[in-house]
């Protein structure tokens, strides 16, 4: 196998942002793919996020994201493991980015189990009512698969990412899990608009 170049090794970290050592690892285990590299920090990420995810964050930040023409308000709390990391400019442009999607996209709540069961029942009667006819077995099958969809619109972290619609919310934060190295959580968020 050839030596990775440092050129390369950069170029990988400025598209990352993860460290130096990491990105030379990738290259080596993709002998110098570059889009073969981003995928495995990508399934490396998703690791060091499963194992950290236990952790308690008791540090963090809020943050406060004003949209252009300040009709729109998003505060959101982002919980990290240490004080350090929580005053990274990493974990500031997440929360950046993340007022932004909330801004942007009108989550309810962030994961799923935050929703209320009533809203989840009323879904369900509603695709049950638009089904009537199906077997039972498929009318189950699709509604799992209609809840999924109603899951990816109004819980944040199964939203597409605004700014790559090749990921989730979920996958920008494991990125950053990744990159930082300890657990980190979106915990709440408030959104305001003016007329709303």
């Amino acid at each position: 196998m050839s030596k990775i170049s440092m050129e390369l090794i950069q170029q990988l970290r400025d598209r990352t942002g993860v460290g130096m050592m990491d990105c030379k690892k990738a290259l080596e285990e993709s002998n110098g793919n570059i889009e073969k590299a981003v995928d495995y920090l990508r399934k490396k990420g998703a690791a060091v996020a499963e194992k950290r995810s236990g952790n308690a964050t008791s540090e963090g930040i809020v943050h406060a994201y004003i949209h252009p023409g300040s009709r729109i308000g998003v505060l959101v709390e982002i919980n990290c493991e240490t004080d350090f990391v929580a005053r990274t400019p990493a974990l500031t442009q997440f929360a950046q980015d993340i007022g932004m999607q909330i801004a942007a996209v009108k989550p309810l709540c962030v994961i799923e189990t935050e929703l209320d069961p009533a809203l989840i029942e009323r879904e369900k009667a509603i695709y049950a009512e638009q089904l009537k006819g199906k077997p039972a077995q498929i009318m189950e099958q699709i509604i799992k698969g209609k809840l999924e969809k109603f899951y990816a619109e109004k819980c944040l972290l199964y939203q597409t990412y605004i700014k790559n619609d090749k990921i989730t919310v979920h996958d920008l934060l494991k990125e950053l899990i990744a990159k930082m190295g300890e657990s980190i959580k979106i915990k709440r968020f408030c959104r305001f608009e003016i007329g709303a």
